[in-house]
């Protein structure tokens, strides 16, 4: 079951295991992916922190839940599994997916999917021409999206690659 979650229930991001073993990574050089082997392991998440934990992003997304964007919460058996966040109005014509992590052991189940096309969904009726995303440097991140549509752009959104200049920074045209 996909919902969309309240900010009351933005802590519930510690239900979601988010440890993963990543051993192929990303980079943009020359405007094209350079494929590397990495050894960045994702501990599951802090409960309090400056990055990377449950405290961190509940506040990231209540910031972004007041200027009007949606948390949908993936369910199985009461758990939430998997959370997606849009962004209406990035730029005049982008909305943002701002936020996606499916569970350790929920993952390749169709789940990001699922909430990748509801947030899509919501892009389009909010009449943005293309939804963007700064994905995390993994293969398994940038595939996803890869899967999705979205392909790297040669223009990042300025704030955002500022904020983070190793992601991928990627978009899917929503016109066509």
């Amino acid at each position: 079951m996909i919902r969309e979650l309240s900010a009351s229930e933005f802590d519930r991001l510690g239900e979601i295991d988010r440890t993963e073993r990543v051993r192929t990574g990303y980079r943009m050089a020359h405007g094209m992916l350079e494929r590397m082997d990495v050894r960045w392991d994702s501990s599951n998440w802090l409960p309090t922190g400056p990055e990377h934990s449950v405290e961190h992003y509940v506040e990231f997304l209540t910031e972004l839940h007041t200027l009007g964007s949606v948390t949908l919460g993936a369910f199985v058996g009461g758990r939430l599994v998997g959370v997606a966040t849009w962004r209406p109005n990035l730029t005049e014509t982008t909305d943002q997916l701002a936020f996606l992590h499916v569970s350790n052991g929920y993952r390749r189940q169709g789940i990001a999917h699922r909430l990748c096309d509801r947030l899509e969904g919501l892009a389009r009726e909010n009449g943005a021409r293309s939804l963007y995303v700064s994905a995390t440097p993994s293969e398994s991140a940038v595939g996803f999206y890869k899967s999705c549509g979205f392909e790297t752009t040669d223009t990042p959104h300025p704030e955002l690659f500022g904020l983070e200049p190793e992601d991928i920074h990627m978009a899917k045209n929503l016109a066509g």
